[in-house]
Formats: structure tokens, sequence, C-alpha cells
């Protein structure tokens, strides 16, 4: 199953499921094909939830960016 980490710190966010991997893939931007990384911030997890993002997922980034503006995640298998 795909994790999500801290692309700063390194720190892992939590595991996720195949389907909220998905759903991040779809609603954030990738600057290549290959790209695994999306900078987050409270506007950007708004967004999601309002798409209809799954709440755990939704919970989850809100914990990890915490009282910053924003930050960079990466997910990797």
């Amino acid at each position: 199953m795909p994790y999500l980490k801290d692309k700063e710190s390194g720190k892992s966010i939590g595991q996720i499921s195949d389907e909220q991997l998905q759903f991040l893939i779809d609603h954030l931007e990738e600057e290549t094909s290959t790209d695994r990384d999306y900078y987050l911030n409270e506007t950007t997890i708004q967004m999601m939830e309002e798409a209809g993002a799954d709440p755990g997922l939704i919970e989850m980034l809100r914990k990890a960016l915490h009282n910053r503006e924003g930050m960079e995640i990466e997910w990797t298998e």
C-alpha cells in the first residue's frame, strides 16, 4: 500500500489506500507523468474535501500541515 511522507522532513504522514492515492493523483497538479510529490496548503485541502475526498485522508493531511502555511508531500509504495 502507498504511504505519504513530509518531503521536507522525511517524516511519515501515514499509509493511504490505493483509492486515496488515486484521488490525490486525479486532483493535484503533477509536473511530469512520474511526479510523486505535491504541494499542499489549507486551500488545497478544502478543495479536495469539497470534491469528495475520503474524510480520513483529509484528517491526515490537516494533521500533517498543522500550523504551516504549506508543505510538500511525497508518496511511495
